[in-house]
């Protein structure tokens, strides 16, 4: 099945997207052979990739018994030829156990160096500890004499080596080079089985977030192995955050680093956030002039570079997120439940540094994306920090320039509460990532711009006893409209629910209110919209 995607419907962020240069195009190839896996660590050599941990399941479940079993841990090493289909494979038993525990895991940080895959943390289960625990460890893989062992039916034993360092017991955050040294960025550590209920309730747990980016150097001889120069930089307002995408970018000023998009979850609220955080070699910038509305969980991804226009685009695959764009409907739908979407959004920095979003027409071909990975094909023109050079593609031709792999694929929306294990699944399916340049186009979308997406009105003004109040939204959603005092306490409250366009009126009696000025707001936490002061009388 190939889809050519071109034409753009939704664009969302500080100004209209206005124009698009490229054109994607996807095409599924059936690999039957190929090991269903999600939340997995990938290193590429030769054509090939070298497959470690993950889960063979998929959602896990909210029964803390029941949630991330051994029994569905990856306990195998895998090589995979996207070229000739072919796979091969090893178990990572003869490991010494504690590298064999951490390679069985999820949501591992990897990086890869050369022909050295880097991987730290991971959540799972450990017989050692008897119970669920967050790995602190590093361990290095020589991927091309680890897939040979793999091809020839060897073991892995000589081909591993790993250090110990709680400093690096983390899960669900992300890893990257950045010249020459390894950041580590946000993520938790979690010990114990996950409970729903809290850390308190049942089996109990702990988790704390890391809140931080971590910086260090990685020294290997080929030998010994160590972690020198660790620093960490805590930010507990703007890093706490896990199962994200931190993703390649080069700023509009030429240097190179990393955007943190979106993740979960909010502090104060089990909700994504919305604001994203540059991260540069010196230093991070959190950016909350644009709201990332789509795509906020961890998926497959792809960073592309148009250097002639110094834009700075970032495609993102299926996944998760509160919001999705219904194309029957042509609305932007809000879920609080963050479901399982189809989504491919496309994220673009421009010349001057502000930032849009746009959901694409066509979506991915079922509930796919968590989890998975965009492996690309290095013949293709990336940059050094795995961007693709847009400008570098031939002109009118699709180039293949990556496979999307593995992930979560989920027979609806919202499984959590009804999740028994059959409702989702590791993915083995196969994607061809093609990549047109195409002249600028003119985009078809409809701005949605932050704040100013609402309409707040109320009336009369002075008022002496009944306000009313009427919100319009070009989306569903809901929220809590407050009137708020002079010191910006609450003194009146109204739950509204919104549906496209449609304008909900209501009114907040006014009448016991003391003589002053007001401020009415409405937030649905995302965006917020605030009228001119309303006056009581």
């Amino acid at each position: 099945m190939r889809t050519t995607i071109t034409a753009l419907l939704l664009a969302l962020g500080i100004h209209a997207f206005g124009q698009t240069d490229l054109t994607l195009t996807i095409e599924e190839v059936a690999w039957a052979n190929a090991p269903g896996l999600q939340s997995f660590v990938v290193g590429q050599h030769d054509g090939k990739w070298l497959l470690l941990g993950g889960r063979k399941d998929g959602l896990h479940r909210r029964q803390p018994f029941a949630a991330f079993l051994a029994a569905d841990n990856n306990t195998m090493a895998y090589v995979a030829d996207p070229a000739t289909m072919e796979v091969w494979s090893t178990s990572i038993a003869s490991l010494p156990v504690a590298v064999a525990e951490q390679l069985q895991s999820t949501n591992m940080e990897f990086a890869q160096r050369d022909t050295v895959l880097y991987i730290v943390g991971g959540y799972g289960y450990s017989a050692t500890a008897g119970d669920h625990i967050t790995h602190g460890m590093l361990t290095a893989v020589n991927i091309p004499s680890a897939m040979s062992a793999i091809m020839n039916g060897g073991t892995l034993n000589a081909h591993v080596r790993h250090v110990q360092s709680m400093e690096m017991a983390v899960t669900g955050g992300y890893m990257h080079l950045l010249n020459g040294t390894f950041h580590l960025v946000c993520g938790q550590y979690f010990e114990g089985r996950y409970n729903p209920m809290g850390p308190n309730q049942g089996p109990g747990f702990i988790q704390q977030y890391t809140e931080a980016i971590r910086k260090f150097d990685v020294v290997d001889n080929g030998t010994a192995l160590s972690i020198a120069n660790y620093t960490e930089t805590v930010d507990a307002a703007n890093l706490h955050r896990r199962d994200y995408n931190m993703v390649p970018q080069v700023f509009p000023d030429g240097s190179e680093g990393f955007t943190v998009f979106s993740g979960v979850f909010q502090p104060d609220a089990d909700l994504p956030w919305h604001n994203t955080v540059n991260v540069t070699a010196s230093g991070y910038t959190v950016n909350n002039a644009f709201d990332q509305m789509l795509s906020q969980y961890h998926s497959a991804h792809l960073p592309i570079r148009n250097t002639a226009t110094n834009a700075m685009h970032t495609l993102f695959f299926g996944g998760m997120s509160r919001y999705h764009y219904d194309t029957q409907s042509g609305s932007l739908i809000d879920d609080e439940a963050v479901p399982f979407v189809r989504t491919i959004s496309l994220v673009t920095r421009h010349a001057d540094g502000t930032m849009s979003e746009m959901a694409l027409e066509q979506q991915m071909p079922a509930l796919l994306g968590s989890g998975a990975e965009f492996m690309p094909v290095l013949s293709a023109p990336y940059l050094t920090n795995e961007i693709l050079d847009l400008n570098a593609l031939p002109q009118g031709e699709a180039t293949l320039v990556g496979h999307i792999f593995g992930g979560i694929e989920s027979s609806a929306e919202n499984i959590f509460f009804v999740n028994d294990g059959t409702q989702s699944w590791a993915s083995n399916r196969l994607f061809k990532v093609y990549i047109t340049p195409a002249a600028p186009t003119t985009a078809i979308g409809t701005v949605l711009s932050g704040k100013e997406v609402f309409e707040l009105l109320s009336y009369p003004n002075p008022v002496a006893d009944l306000l009313t109040v009427q919100l319009t939204s070009p989306y569903r959603t809901k929220g809590t409209v407050q009137l708020l005092d002079s010191n910006g306490r609450e003194v009146q409250r109204q739950s509204v629910s919104l549906e496209p366009s449609k304008a909900a009126t209501f009114t907040m009696d006014c009448t016991p209110l003391a003589k002053g000025s007001y401020v009415l707001r409405f937030d649905n936490g995302a965006f917020f919209r605030e009228t001119s002061v309303v006056v009581k009388k």
